[in-house]
């Protein structure tokens, strides 16, 4: 395990990595209110698909420690209020919308009789959304790590580690499993503008870890590719449609064409609670604009002069012509994804009812 846990439950209060002070200060924060975690969600104390589903789960743990309900039917009123207040935190990323459905499913088949069971049903679903995600994580490094040469130059975008997971991580997962099964590899990590989470949060993990790594910014890819020479892509996902458009952090896009054009695969990495088979393919995709402010500053200097119009896009679609493989905890989905990918879904599902 990671000895740095981005999330955890501790004495009822969900506790967290600030995710914003990072390289410079690690600095975890404790929260006892579900708005509070909404908010945290928001401004990206708490990062990346998977933890933002797991966050919200035990924001709805909170929620019910937080309800003075004395009847079952009150306390499942608070639970709903709670959930559409941490739905309404993100929009992009499903794993929020599954995490939350998921424990609210779980209360309606549990039937409990009373507000203690109620509350032990919902404080243990989102630990199990939490270990799961461990596992889930490790799956697809392994699954992974055939597609890996060795040695292995892996250009990775933002960040997917243990930071933007419970532990772990996704796409950087598949670098850190090669690298603890002993393959030779060298992550090339965008810098990711503009909150730079490959700068700040990829390489800060890469370093905790010992695993060989280059910072470059985001428009070096291409030539990186040409020059240097890179093996394969590997990011992650905040929402993939049915056909195998994928939503993930902006300048995945172009980072996707540049690797067509030079010969290098592409790979997606997420578990199936990021793939959304209710859309049939990116246009359907939420996609967030953020503040301005994360563009015209650059921490608290000003690099945008007054008056000049900024569109933030927090994520973009990559269309699945441009994608080699989506790789997932139960198997590594393969175009035409709107087969694989349903099939994988299937396979999941009966995992789960087992």
């Amino acid at each position: 395990m990671t000895t740095f846990r981005s999330i955890e439950w501790k004495n009822n209060e969900l506790r967290l990595i600030d995710q914003r002070k990072l390289p410079k200060e690690t600095v975890y924060l404790e929260f006892t209110d579900y708005h509070q975690v909404a908010e945290a969600i928001k401004s990206m104390i708490v990062r990346g698909a998977p933890a933002i589903g797991t966050a919200a789960a035990f924001g709805l743990a909170l929620a019910c420690n937080q309800s003075t309900a004395t009847d079952i039917e009150s306390m499942k009123k608070d639970l709903s209020e709670a959930a559409q207040v941490l739905r309404a935190s993100r929009p992009t990323a499903v794993n929020l919308f599954w995490a939350i459905d998921r424990v609210l499913r779980k209360v309606e088949l549990e039937k409990p009789m009373d507000t203690q069971t109620l509350r032990r049903i919902v404080i243990n679903e989102a630990h199990a959304i939490a270990e799961e995600d461990i596992h889930s994580n490790k799956q697809i490094g392994y699954n992974a790590f055939p597609l890996i040469p060795d040695p292995a130059k892996i250009l990775h975008h933002c960040n997917t580690g243990s930071l933007a997971t419970v532990d772990y991580g996704t796409a950087l997962g598949i670098i850190r499993i090669a690298h603890e099964k002993g393959k030779r590899v060298h992550a090339y990590l965008d810098e990711t503008r503009p909150r730079l989470q490959g700068a700040r949060l990829s390489a800060w993990e890469l370093n905790q870890l010992g695993i060989p790594h280059t910072v470059i910014v985001d428009g070096a890819s291409g030539y990186l590719m040409k020059k240097v020479g890179i093996d394969l892509c590997v990011v992650g996902a905040d929402r993939i449609a049915a056909n195998g458009d994928t939503a993930n952090k902006i300048g995945t896009y172009n980072l996707a064409i540049v690797a067509k054009e030079h010969g290098v695969p592409f790979y997606v990495a997420a578990p199936t609670s990021t793939v959304d088979l209710s859309i049939p393919n990116g246009e359907y995709i939420p996609i967030e604009e953020r503040h301005p402010e994360e563009i015209t500053f650059v921490g608290s200097e000003q690099v945008v002069p007054d008056g000049s119009p900024v569109l933030n896009y927090a994520f973009d679609v990559t269309p699945a012509k441009y994608i080699t493989a989506i790789i997932t905890e139960v198997g590594i989905a393969y175009p035409p994804f709107e087969e694989s990918l349903a099939a994988l879904m299937k396979k999941a599902h009966e995992g789960v009812a087992r």
